[in-house]
């Protein structure tokens, strides 16, 4: 049975093994961003053996390139972009300690299996409530590679920034698990 649960970030394993698909989550902390352009970066600084910009152990990055910020607001609008584009970069920030991802989108076997070996999580976000997305976002910073605007890698502190767990830390996948459900026969 699924539930609501809120978590903050940074995770831990524990907090990241108690998720299970289907879950309702509310996410409060810090939690980064990044889309096509900044994991390519990331995936070649880690390929020369370089320091990354952000530190990955426990964290969540969100796959987002917001719009600008209307006065009082943090960010603009900021909903989630479609994930498998980052597919191949992120064996290996999950590697380096990364927990969650926040996206759209269907991810291939390899990322559900490094999910599974790296005890990380794959959190959807719901296209199309990118305003409301937005005002759960407090604060909003470029922390690297400001030079791809709204791509760059933004820290965020977020409350309750609505989620569900989309696959789990143990390949559980409701975009396997759902469809059979709402099928035809």
């Amino acid at each position: 049975m699924s539930q609501e649960i809120k978590i903050t970030t940074p995770l831990d394993e524990s907090a990241v093994l108690k998720l299970k698909a289907g879950d309702s989550v509310k996410i409060t902390g810090y939690i980064y961003t990044g889309r096509d352009a900044a994991h390519k970066r990331l995936f070649e600084l880690i390929k020369e053996g370089k320091e990354l910009p952000i530190t990955l152990e426990g964290q969540i990055i969100y796959y987002v390139g917001p719009a600008p910020a209307k006065p009082d607001y943090a960010c603009g609008p900021a909903g989630p972009t479609t994930s498998y584009r980052m597919d191949s970069y992120t064996p290996s920030l999950l590697e380096k300690g990364l927990k969650g991802m926040i996206g759209k989108g269907l991810r291939s076997k390899e990322i559900i299996d490094s999910m599974k070996k790296n005890k990380a999580v794959y959190f959807a976000a719901i296209g199309g409530a990118a305003a409301l997305i937005s005002r759960t976002i407090k604060k909003s910073e470029v922390i690297a590679y400001p030079d791809l605007g709204a791509e760059a890698i933004h820290r965020y502190y977020v409350e309750d920034f609505p989620a569900i767990v989309c696959i789990d830390a143990f390949g559980n996948d409701l975009y396997e698990t759902e469809p059979p459900k709402y099928r035809k026969e």
